[in-house]
């Protein structure tokens, strides 16, 4: 038996050996393109931030021991907390209506939130500017309606920020709320109203734990893009509202202090990877208590 199975296995290990090769000659080219394109551009630009003006960590103590600069990645944080809550609050209902609704109705809603994110940002962007302006169509109405005496002050500042950055992350939380929601057995729902649950408590029991994953990934995508959007905030925001990619734009094209914009880079990036290794370790915490 012992020597009908030697063979059999040194067969296997060869046909691995021989497969490993191809699977990496079928990969290398893309693994070159996101090395040059991707990898090495960072990499400069960071080792820059250690490097520039003089070697050693200036960079990073001016730019965490500054009032301004601190004020500046609260002003990102909040923000984007601010974006992401306010896109559960509208995107949860949306992403429940669609999967309830009708297949038809559903796929042309689904439709329209799609078109939103085909549309260029910038086109997307200015259309907000036309409509909270002081003359824009919103202050108008409102003015017609008697709810308001003077036109409100809705760009330039937080409120012009919140409002468009939401608009555009919206579909980022939607999609994969839906795509957890539609996978809830309705059934589920009615065996809880069966057993004497209010719809809160059915809601709050039932539904939310079911859908926290598409929750949890899609507050995770809209807080991290939120932190390192510049075009909204740029257009609809002030000075006084700067976010950190504003800032880095700054240093590296205004200032020409490359030094300073990979330092605050680096930290935006190790940021980022924080919040995705905080999810998977949440993710795997959760599968493991389920197992």
């Amino acid at each position: 038996m012992v020597s009908t199975l030697e063979p059999q296995a040194k067969i296997e290990m060869a046909r691995k050996r021989r497969l490993l090769p191809q699977g990496m000659g079928a990969t290398l080219p893309a693994l070159i393109l996101v090395l040059v394109f991707f990898v090495l551009p960072v990499v400069a630009l960071l080792t820059r931030s250690f490097t520039e003006p003089v070697t050693g960590l200036q960079n990073y103590v001016e730019l965490l021991g500054s009032s301004t600069y601190l004020k500046i990645f609260f002003n990102t944080f909040f923000v984007s907390a601010l974006v992401t809550v306010i896109s559960l609050l509208v995107g949860f209902p949306v992403a429940w209506a669609l999967a309830i609704m009708p297949q038809r109705g559903a796929n042309i809603v689904f439709g329209i939130v799609l078109l939103s994110m085909w549309t260029n940002l910038l086109a997307r962007t200015y259309a907000w500017m036309v409509l909270l302006q002081r003359t824009g169509v919103i202050n108008k109405t409102l003015m017609s309606l008697g709810i308001i005496d003077t036109p409100l002050v809705m760009v330039n500042n937080l409120v012009g920020v919140t409002v468009g950055m939401t608009y555009i992350m919206l579909p980022f939380i939607i999609i994969p709320l839906y795509g957890v929601i539609r996978k809830i057995d309705p059934m589920i729902l009615q065996a809880a109203a069966l057993c004497g649950a209010t719809r809160w408590q059915a809601f709050r029991a039932v539904l939310l734990p079911l859908a926290m994953p598409g929750i949890a990934s899609g507050a995770l995508m809209v807080f991290v893009m939120s932190l390192g959007y510049f075009v909204t905030p740029a257009l609809l925001g002030g000075t006084a509202n700067m976010m950190l990619a504003e800032l880095i734009a700054q240093f590296v094209q205004s200032l020409v202090n490359w030094g300073m914009g990979g330092a605050a880079a680096l930290v935006l990036l190790i940021v980022t990877l924080s919040l995705y290794a905080l999810q998977l370790r949440l993710f795997n915490a959760a599968g493991q208590g389920r197992a």
